[in-house]
């Protein structure tokens, strides 16, 4: 298997968009945009500057889709139709550049935690029309596995599993750094072969760290193809 390996940080979300260029001097094939902060898609100009730097590099790119203030199994309506809308006008305007967009579950928030069938109900809704929208634009939509924090959807591969089931258009990515917070790296290692997209990053078990591979403890051995 020859893997070739993206580069993505949210972190640079707020940094002018030269940083780039270090991700092909480093070996990197592609990168994974953030589609958040100054590299949201909504403003024009971010967007067209996005897409003149990518092809002003040999990267590749996939998407990440805005999650900051976003909450695709929020009980307040409007909060959640504004989420669906920001996700899917990401998944069209990434659709030039990739055919994988990244995107995050939503989570209980203190009102949707009196109501957790409605929770999961809401969130499955929501991907039914995200899965729309991306078979639409040629895009497979990936929701992907979060870490151990409370309050957080999708933890567990049965989880996410039994969420995404039957939902064309949408994928799973496995993030496998988020796995290891919660014990679970060799229980999503089982499901590789659901998985459309994947990230890998480090930790030590306890924290979503996002440390550099071989700085966690993560047995990137048992991982190999």
């Amino acid at each position: 298997m020859n893997i070739k390996p993206y580069f993505g940080s949210s972190a640079k979300v707020w940094d002018d968009i030269s940083w780039i260029y270090g991700i092909e001097e480093a070996g990197f094939s592609g990168w994974e945009i953030c589609a958040d902060g100054n590299y949201h898609f909504s403003k024009a100009e971010t967007y067209r500057s996005v897409i003149e730097t990518l092809a002003s590099t040999n990267l590749k790119a996939t998407v990440h889709a805005p999650f900051g203030d976003l909450n695709l199994a929020a009980i307040n309506e409007p909060i959640w139709k504004e989420s669906i809308r920001q996700i899917s006008e990401c998944i069209r305007k990434a659709a030039p550049i990739t055919n994988r967009v990244t995107i995050h579950p939503g989570y209980l928030s203190s009102t949707g935690k009196l109501v957790p069938g409605k929770i999961w109900e809401l969130q499955k809704d929501a991907l039914k029309i995200l899965g729309k929208v991306a078979q639409d634009s040629g895009v497979i939509a990936c929701i992907e596995n979060m870490p151990g924090i409370p309050d957080f959807l999708c933890q567990y591969p049965e989880e996410i599993l039994g969420l995404i089931e039957g939902i064309e258009g949408i994928g799973l990515t496995i993030d496998f750094g988020h796995a290891n917070t919660i014990g679970k790296v060799d229980a999503f290692r089982k499901y590789l072969n659901h998985a459309s997209h994947i990230h890998i990053h480090d930790n030590k078990g306890k924290s979503d760290e996002h440390l550099p591979i071989g700085a966690g403890t993560i047995n990137w051995g048992r991982l190999s193809p």
